[in-house]
């Protein structure tokens, strides 16, 4: 009897254990040109790399060399739709401060195929007095230490749009490789 009671028992144990083990059915993981992903714009390279414009110089500028990355090596980019604002930062020439306004579109039309990367890209040459004018200011009333800030978008052909209110931490400050911030902030100096 005692054997018997002693075979039930780990017949017992080891159905209980086997129930314990019981797992469900997972859904299969889609191919990664399934999923469904977002987009970003990669800054390249700035020039000059301080992002420092002179409000003397009429002519300054600052380019950036960006590239579009998507699931579909860039086909899917629409356009790169760049918003502007002045943040007035020297009370002595009035305060000036000029919320955010449409800059500027760039359409994918305005990038071409880089050779080794394979993704499209543009340089984005900002000049001080486009951005002026697009602020409705006059350069008397900027100075040294003063704010250009440029918001960015990235729209896609399916109706998404990115920018750094809905993109991951891991995008918009991942270092060198991501280089995303989709945001440029201008110095303006002597």
């Amino acid at each position: 009897m005692f054997r018997y009671s002693k075979s039930i028992l780990v017949l017992l144990t080891t159905a209980t254990m086997m129930a314990a083990c019981k797992t469900e059915m997972i859904d299969r993981v889609p191919p990664a040109t399934e999923l469904e992903n977002g987009a970003y714009m990669r800054t390249i390279s700035i020039n000059p790399s301080n992002q420092q414009m002179s409000v003397a110089n009429a002519a300054a500028q600052i380019s950036y060399e960006i590239e579009a990355v998507d699931n579909q090596q860039g086909g899917l980019l629409q356009s790169y739709d760049l918003q502007i604002r002045f943040v007035d930062r020297t009370p002595s020439n009035g305060t000036n401060n000029v919320a955010y306004r449409n800059f500027r579109s760039i359409p994918a039309s305005a990038f071409s195929r880089h050779p080794v990367s394979g993704l499209p890209r543009h340089t984005m040459v900002v000049r001080l007095s486009e951005a002026l004018q697009a602020l409705g200011l006059q350069a008397s009333q900027v100075a040294a230490t003063d704010l250009i800030e440029i918001d960015a978008t990235i729209r896609l052909t399916n109706g998404r749009a990115f920018n750094a209110r809905n993109t991951g931490v891991n995008i918009t400050t991942g270092g060198p490789y991501y280089n995303s911030p989709f945001f440029y902030r201008i110095t303006l100096i002597p």
